[in-house]
């Protein structure tokens, strides 16, 4: 006889799922026990479900199938929430079981008990609870299925008395969806999105991840039209690398030449993007958007052409149609901005910069105790990381210095909570990642906030043999949140973080630990990580006051830091 959890392992192991991730307990036992004795499929165990759900969004969006997390009755399930709102704002398939009370218990306010079905409704795609063994195959199919093809969260529910009960015999196995087809553009919308490029004077993509596989298309057409390429962060893996167009990110993580290039041209186009702040975008430009998913059109600035189909189908249509704009001005404008503001923030990676002419001055605004600065240890992790090496970041500043000092060469692979923006998600993708290819190198970028906030699953790096690379910018500070404070003339305050010695904690835990306070010391220590056979934690003391602009400062903006030092020295925020 075969159980209803025997089946749902069966029916993921047989599409190809080789991990699941969870906390073991009371209702998921049958599954648990199931994935004991499925050679197929490896049981990851965690400290904190947050980080399985973390964990199975990174695996879903390197592998660009399903991947699959567990969580208990009540609290259990509570956990994943986080995690599994990145795998739906990363519109990755990501399927959650989740434990539930015994049917007879359902609804009576039982020890533990929490309404599913209510609880994951905003999160998920698909959401149900098995209560009857004639259910079993069809909800199975429905979860994983709509996991797959709306490329969302499916979570299923299993009451604690369903899990173990046997199936009649000859109960088909779930067999789920293949690769979605891809979508073709309309014709007569390529034709009007040509013809307003055509009559524009200048052009500026904004590229996106939807791109990534039209590279040879972005390249064409960009060389076409002469037009300079503002990379979304999550398009870095793919147009980084050997690309005479690229001018770097806007938003946040920007610079002077992303805004420039949009204030210059004519007509934007975006390609394969949700790009979600608008407040970078230029207003008054003709703006077309190619995009396979027709709700993204318009939903961050008015769009006068939509093409929606795939990226690649998309400008393949649309290269034919498209005249050569061969004056380059535009163009050479943006690439020469961005190439001398990259040229100035590599100042900022020489160990001696302080202690040089050009670097005292500075000093004595933004660092005058002489901390490590955060781009030093970023142009060293670049420098010394392996060509496919797996990148993570946690949300805030950690990113910022990933966007700018380490570069994707088409083998390297990239991920964040870069949609959700949650907090603590880069060590338990790495997790994911690792886990995957374990002889692959996965560095994840930590800010101290992001580390200590999971903490306790550095324990699932050692027990699980996953040698992961944990770098932290460790500045004793929320460092995204002092600079938001300050932009608006705010003092920083309950952004100081007193941490502990990093290093020492992994030690404790049985992984390698390093701290590094001296510049000098940076460039040996990151080669020192990276080339360890097991788990590391790179513990580095950078500078909170580093300064990270964003690509048109603002008066405003400058008042506003002005004001919030002077009352920052005024009142420590200690």
């Amino acid at each position: 006889m075969t159980t209803v959890a025997e089946l749902l392992i069966e029916s993921l192991a047989d599409h190809g799922v080789r991990q699941v991730w969870g906390v073991v307990g009371d209702a998921l036992n049958p599954v648990t026990d199931a994935i004991r004795r499925e050679d197929r499929v490896e049981w990851m165990a965690v400290r904190h479900e947050e980080a399985a759900a973390f964990a199975a969004s990174a695996q879903s969006q390197l592998t660009d199938d399903l991947a699959v997390c567990m969580g208990t009755v009540g609290p259990g399930a509570i956990h994943l929430i986080n995690g599994l709102y990145d795998a739906k704002k990363s519109k990755t398939p990501v399927l959650a079981i989740c434990g539930q009370v015994p049917r007879e218990e359902m609804g009576s306010d039982f020890f533990q008990e929490v309404d599913n079905d209510v609880l994951f409704a905003d999160v998920s795609v698909f959401c149900e609870t098995i209560t009857s063994i004639d259910q079993v195959p069809r909800i199975i199919e429905q979860a994983v299925n709509a996991a797959l093809s709306e490329r969302g969260v499916a979570v299923l529910s299993l009451p604690g008395d369903v899990g173990g009960l046997d199936l009649p015999k000859n109960t088909a196995v779930p067999r789920f969806l293949p690769a979605q087809p891809v979508l073709g553009p309309d014709p007569d919308a390529v034709r009007a999105a040509a013809d307003a490029i055509n009559a524009a004077g200048s052009v500026t993509f904004l590229v996106g991840q939807g791109a990534r596989h039209a590279r040879d298309e972005v390249f064409r057409a960009a060389e076409l039209l002469s037009a300079p390429m503002v990379l979304s962060l999550k398009a870095k893996e793919g147009f980084d690398d050997d690309n005479p167009y690229e001018i770097g990110q806007s938003g946040l993580i920007g610079n002077p030449a992303t805004a420039k290039a949009f204030e210059a041209c004519d007509a934007l186009v975006l390609i394969g993007t949700d790009f979600p702040y608008p407040e970078f975008l230029p207003t008054g430009k003709t703006v077309v958007q190619l995009d396979l998913r027709g709700a993204h059109i318009g939903r961050r600035t008015p769009v006068d052409h939509a093409v929606v189909g795939d990226s690649r189908l998309s400008l393949a249509a649309l290269l034919p149609l498209l005249q050569e704009k061969s004056d380059r001005g535009h163009l050479d404008e943006a690439r020469k901005l961005y190439e001398r503001w990259v040229s100035g923030q590599q100042h900022f990676t020489d160990a001696d910069y302080d202690h040089k002419k050009v670097g005292l001055l500075r000093r004595k605004v933004d660092n005058p105790d002489g901390l490590i600065r955060p781009e030093l240890l970023a142009a060293a992790i670049e420098r010394h990381a392996d060509d496919d090496a797996v990148f993570t970041t946690d949300t805030g500043m950690s990113t910022v210095w990933l966007s700018r000092f380490i570069r994707m060469n088409g083998k390297r692979r990239l991920l964040g909570s870069y949609n959700l923006g949650s907090m603590a998600n880069a060590m338990p993708m790495a997790l994911g990642a690792q886990a995957l290819e374990r002889d692959r190198q996965v560095i994840a970028l930590c800010g101290d906030g992001g580390i200590s906030m999971l903490l306790g699953d550095l324990i699932t790096a050692v027990s699980e043999e996953l040698p992961v690379k944990l770098v932290v910018f460790d500045n004793g500070r929320l460092g995204m949140v002092k600079l938001e404070m300050e932009q608006v003339g705010l003092p920083e305050f309950g952004t100081v973080l007193h941490n502990p010695d990093f290093a020492k904690v992994a030690e404790a835990i049985g992984m390698r630990g390093i701290r590094v306070t001296d510049p000098h010391d940076v460039d040996g220590a990151v080669a020192d990580a990276l080339a360890h056979p097991g788990p590391v934690l790179l513990d580095v003391l950078t500078n909170p006051d580093e300064i990270a602009l964003p690509p048109k400062p603002t008066l405003a903006q400058g008042w506003g830091f002005a004001i919030a030092k002077t009352k920052e020295f005024a009142v420590s925020p200690e």
